[in-house]
């Protein structure tokens, strides 16, 4: 058993001295210099800690807590009996070494000048980073990109890219961490970006309530992101925008979500451009003078898209005002407007009205009572039809629906059903997007008149976008089969973006064998801090020669290259290019332990097993004899080791993972009865092992409400290769 402690060596001139870690094992002894000075006074030799009368005290004894406990897991926990002095003390002195590096203050040329054209982008629902890693690691040519912001509602995902990008490459990319329907969101957003221009949005708006791979739940709080999103392109209007969703999202609603999306992005318009709308409009007036009241209201709706924020208040209320007037005048020739205010008929529409001047503060109500719904877990139980009718009533639809029944039942005579008709129809528009407005527009057109409206609308769109496509994440050398949507819009000033070419033919594509081979050194509840070498031989005996062929040199984007590093080399060494001075990774708890500077360096972070007792083992040996859950049933049963549990998926090493998702356990390692480490599902994910998961490492319960750890951070990504196809291809296209 070896015995670790720390003294002090001789003071120096000023009278500090350094601290060394010493290590008694066997008869002899082993040095290692930490780094770091204090006097001695200063130093409690029997607590083996520094004094609070120490400078910066705090900070040294989490470090030396920590270089401790490392030499004793080095020492006394490892399956590894024997060390040389050498081993030890490298293992030692790099941690020693990334403390001090970290701690440093380093100032660098400007990037700009060194390597060329820099673009710049924000990453929106930012989760872990997988967007922003990939966008990062892209560069054709001399041109790059530059990450401006990332955004996201979680404390633990800022943690992450703080981590990551402040400290690790030492950008002063700025996150805001604040739900995207908060409205004043768009100026915070505006604020922190201090008038730069941003060229490329990416984001993936959160999609459980429709993902194929979960409980679809109606009103979940996530079902209005994508509007949201949208508004920030409508103001930021970047060249190239990109959204990333599940494959569900084609098929939701019988894909009515699909073509609302695609309106929705077809509605951006042009600012200078929109005038020409207006005035082809007003033209048409004139040959169309009975159906000049529709019209006006399309002239009105249409101008609202060039306004944000409070003045489209003021818009919104001027147009609906005019709806209100020509009520009035509806029910003058009807009878008494004030004696009117008894009929219950009369009554449902002027509130209708009232209730959709005071749009924005029932849509703030109604977000307050979708989270509360989300936050209470209100589903499959009593309460859940009184919360979703009561929020149905809460739409602008569902008010104009009524408003609808009651103009129906308050049967008026022929003489004024164009009224009627008129104000229906003026509610409606009230509702619509640009593309629903030029439709209603083109039915007062004339041959000719189409064809120039065409013209137009050419001008006005600022987005061009065909439609959205399908990409498989192993089409782009990650080794998981992850379909995800993109909807790329292409500002109409940049070249046309449809696809992303895959950059790994069917026969190339990575294994999962390939990603995560050298990281088979640990056992049940365990968790490693360093590298271990791992024999293929020994541990797959016959079979080695084949699982040897599986690994195989590869292009940074997985394009096999028999003069490049394997799949796991990459992930050691990194992805990034040369552009980015590194600071060392490592871990914090949480930001107060960032804030007090207690920070963990290790050569390998996030690799530590569950903890699974003796029957979970023995199912999962069954399983993994079986190679399928639902094969496995049977013995499982006559063992009397069956699960409720839906499914576990049993890795192939010389095939490709399914979908990484958030619940560690879904999956059984291929060759040991384990589930997976974060490190590993990063591994399938595509992220560099010097991207390091903070906080928390799992959660349960409702705690999966609010906290984001780090399988959640893994499982929720977009994979960093996927979104490095999607940059270059932006890079390539870009002007």
């Amino acid at each position: 058993m070896a015995t670790i402690n720390y003294y002090l060596d001789k003071a120096d001139k000023k009278g500090y001295c350094p601290i060394h870690l010493r290590i008694n094992c066997s008869g002899r002894q082993i040095k290692v210099a930490t780094g770091e000075k204090i006097k001695a006074d200063d130093f409690d030799k029997e607590k083996q800690v520094v004094l609070p009368s120490g400078e910066s005290h705090t900070a040294i004894n989490h470090y030396l807590h920590h270089l401790k406990e490392r030499a004793e897991e080095l020492l006394n926990n490892s399956p590894k009996k024997s060390f040389t002095d050498k081993e030890i003390k490298e293992k030692l002195n790099d941690i020693a070494e990334a403390y001090k590096a970290e701690s440093q203050v380093n100032i660098y040329r400007d990037q700009l000048y060194l390597y060329g054209r820099s673009y710049t982008f924000v990453d929106l629902f930012a989760g872990a980073g997988g967007f922003s890693e990939g966008f990062l690691q892209a560069q054709v040519d001399d041109k790059f990109f530059d990450f401006l912001l990332a955004s996201d509602i979680n404390e633990n995902c800022e943690l992450t890219h703080v981590v990551r990008y402040n400290h690790q490459l030492n950008l002063d990319t700025a996150f805001l961490r604040q739900d995207i329907t908060e409205p004043d969101f768009l100026d915070n957003l505006l604020q922190r970006l201090n008038g730069k221009p941003v060229d490329v949005i990416c984001g993936g708006p959160p999609c459980q309530s429709f993902s194929l791979a979960g409980k679809r739940r109606k009103f979940d709080k996530k079902d209005d992101l994508f509007s949201h999103y949208l508004e920030v392109i409508k103001v930021l209007q970047p060249k190239y925008f990109v959204m990333e969703n599940v494959k569900g999202i084609l098929t939701k609603e019988g894909g009515k979500v699909r073509q609302l999306i695609l309106d929705e992005i077809n509605s951006i318009v042009d600012l200078n451009e929109v005038p020409k709308l207006l005035q082809f409009i007003k033209e048409l007036r004139k040959t169309a003078q009975d159906d000049s009241f529709i019209l006006d209201c399309l002239t009105k709706r249409i101008a609202m898209e060039q306004v944000h924020d409070s003045k489209i208040a003021e818009q919104r209320e001027t147009y609906l005002k005019a709806v209100e007037a020509k009520f009035k005048q509806f029910t003058t020739k009807q009878g008494n407007y004030k004696e009117s205010k008894t009929d219950t008929r009369i009554s449902t529409i002027r509130h209708g009205l009232r209730m959709l001047l005071r749009a924005k503060e029932i849509e703030t109500l109604r977000r307050t009572i979708i989270k509360e719904k989300d936050q209470c877990n209100v589903d499959n139980d009593y309460f859940v039809d009184g919360f979703n009718t009561f929020i149905t009533q809460l739409d602008a639809e569902e008010t104009i629906a009524k408003v609808r029944q009651a103009f129906e039942d308050l049967s008026v005579s022929d003489t004024y059903q164009r009224d009627c008709h008129d104000i229906l129809q003026a509610l409606t528009i009230y509702t619509y997007s640009l593309e629903d407005c030029v439709r209603l527009i083109g039915q007062f057109c004339a041959p000719k008149q189409k064809e120039q409206l065409a013209y137009i609308m050419q001008s006005i769109r600022l987005y061009r976008i065909e439609a959205p496509f399908v990409a498989n994440a192993s089409d782009y050398g990650v080794p998981q089969n992850r379909e995800r949507v993109l909807f790329i819009g292409c500002r109409k000033d940049q070249a046309f973006i449809s696809t992303i070419p895959p950059t790994v033919s069917a026969a190339e594509k990575v294994s999962v064998f390939e990603a995560l081979y050298d990281l088979d050194f640990v056992d049940n509840d365990t968790e490693a801090f360093h590298y271990e070498p791992v024999d293929i031989k020994k541990q797959y005996n016959g079979t080695s020669d084949y699982m040897q062929s599986l690994l195989r040199g590869r292009h940074v984007d997985g394009k096999v290259s028999a003069e490049h590093r394997t799949y796991a080399q990459w992930s050691k060494e990194g992805r990034l290019n040369g552009r980015f001075h590194y600071s060392p990774p490592f871990y914090v708890r949480d930001v107060h332990a960032l804030d007090r500077g207690e920070k963990k360096f290790d050569a390998l972070h996030n690799h530590k097993t569950s903890k699974q007792n003796v029957d979970v083992i023995k199912r999962l040996k069954i399983i993994l004899r079986e190679g399928d859950y639902k094969l496995a049933q049977k013995k499982l049963e006559k063992a009397g080791l069956s699960s409720d549990k839906r499914n576990y998926s049993v890795l192939k090493p010389d095939g490709q993972s399914p979908t990484v998702m958030t619940i560690p356990d879904d999956y059984v390692h291929y060759r040991a009865p384990r589930a997976l480490t974060v490190r590993e599902m990063a591994r399938l994910q595509s992220f560099d092992d010097s991207f390091v998961f903070q906080g928390k490492r799992s959660t349960g319960g409702d705690k999966r409400k609010s906290e984001v750890p780090q399988y959640t951070l893994v499982g929720n990504a977009v994979p960093p290769l996927l979104a490095r196809a999607v940059a270059m291809e932006i890079l390539q296209h870009i002007d």
